[in-house]
């Protein structure tokens, strides 16, 4: 197996776009690339185009039907029927969206297909990560699930068992729906608690299907979380769970909405934490699955202040050159986002934390604290189908 790392990128992938006003803004991954470059971590991985999912592919995860109202809706928005989830305030179609979806679902297929093919250890597409399509519609920003696309595909090439952890503020829905009643597919989604936030699931007693008890773990956050109490409850449940499912090939979503400048949710992690739990996921996946990790971007609403800067971070981990949080960001990028976007840009790799938490198990907890309480009602709800005490 090769060392090197792999970048998925396509210029194309920035036609997802649903429009002005609508906080899916695709200048957040130009921004990011411009970025990767302007750190020259382009020239430490291999930079890759894969071609755009074709309806095999897409039928792996999502049902006929549904392919075709997207065609339909790419080529004549305004035919978008709602029953699908298209023309909606959230999934609005527009003209070319079939190609653009099909284009980031392909990315995060060819990133799959080179780390199981041992082609590359680590393959990154921060396009991608759109956790909430559904089998037969869009939501949330999303209309094809390339997460879930790129586990069915390890799948149909042989994994035996893949691990899916995901860090964005929203609940994994999408991808926990597919792989439902699939014993080979653990999926781990760290969010804030449906009570407060969309898409309203994700509730600890969700555990999988009868023929897949376990396979899902999901981490209800209280609103207001912060770096603290997000990486103590990362800490307290996802390494476990991966070292008892012992995983082939770990995907990692990695939605920077999580951020306190996020605008659409309630959160309060910093960029430090967000690098933090970039480079948790890549241990995770040397100690337990021989180094096979796919990540993926997500959600992000800050599309200047901090999408660029986390994703950034995620790429030179998986090239093994990672960033320091003190490193200046380069002058040329900041006088591009301020060309680009008429913001100003940040000037430093960091937001001046230096997270740290509270281990769970050594520590000791709170039975009356919210987030412990969060934390406890997953560990006893997943733990023991995994042979794990709570």
């Amino acid at each position: 197996m090769s060392g090197r790392a792999q970048l998925m990128w396509d210029e194309a992938v920035t036609g997802y776009d649903f429009g002005p006003g609508h906080p899916m803004d695709p200048v957040r991954l130009g921004l990011t690339m411009r970025l990767v470059e302007a750190f020259g971590l382009d020239r430490a991985l291999d930079v890759a185009s894969a071609k755009s999912a074709g309806d095999s592919t897409l039928r792996l995860v999502h049902r006929s039907d549904y392919i075709d109202a997207v065609r339909r809706a790419s080529a004549d928005p305004k035919s978008a029927e709602a029953s699908y989830g298209l023309g909606t305030e959230d999934d609005p179609a527009f003209a070319g969206m079939h190609e653009a979806s099909a284009l980031i679902a392909g990315q995060s297929v060819g990133a799959a297909e080179a780390v199981w093919r041992g082609e590359v250890q680590h393959a990154v597409n921060f396009a991608g990560g759109l956790h909430h399509a559904m089998p037969g519609g869009a939501a949330g920003f999303c209309i094809y699930n390339d997460a879930a696309l790129a586990i069915a595909r390890l799948l149909e090439l042989g994994a035996e068992r893949v691990a899916y952890v995901d860090v964005d503020v929203h609940h994994g829905d999408g991808v926990q729906a597919a792989f439902w009643d699939d014993p080979r597919v653990l999926t781990v989604s760290l969010h804030e608690h449906p009570r407060t936030l969309f898409p309203q699931t994700g509730w600890p007693e969700e555990t999988g299907g009868t023929a897949a008890e376990g396979s899902a773990a999901n981490i209800a956050l209280p609103a207001g979380t912060g770096d603290e109490g997000w990486l103590r409850a990362f800490h307290a449940v996802v390494p476990e769970l991966i070292e008892a499912f012992a995983p082939q090939v770990l995907v990692t979503q990695h939605g920077a909405d999580t951020h306190f400048e996020d605008p659409l949710a309630h959160l309060a992690v910093s960029l430090d934490a967000q690098r933090a739990v970039a480079e948790s996921c890549h241990d995770l996946a040397h100690r337990h699955a021989d180094g096979r990790w796919v990540a993926l971007g997500g959600g992000g609403y800050a599309v200047v202040e901090v999408v660029p800067r986390s994703w950034t971070h995620l790429v030179a981990i998986a090239a093994g050159r990672p960033i320091a949080p003190t490193t200046e960001v380069p002058e040329e990028w900041r006088h591009h986002v301020y060309a680009k976007t008429r913001q100003p840009a940040p000037y430093r790799m960091t937001d001046g934390r230096e997270p740290h938490w509270r281990d769970f198990e050594g520590g000791g907890y709170d039975p009356a604290d919210r987030l412990d309480q969060a934390i406890l009602a997953t560990r006893r709800a997943v733990y023991p189908s995994h042979g794990l005490l709570p």
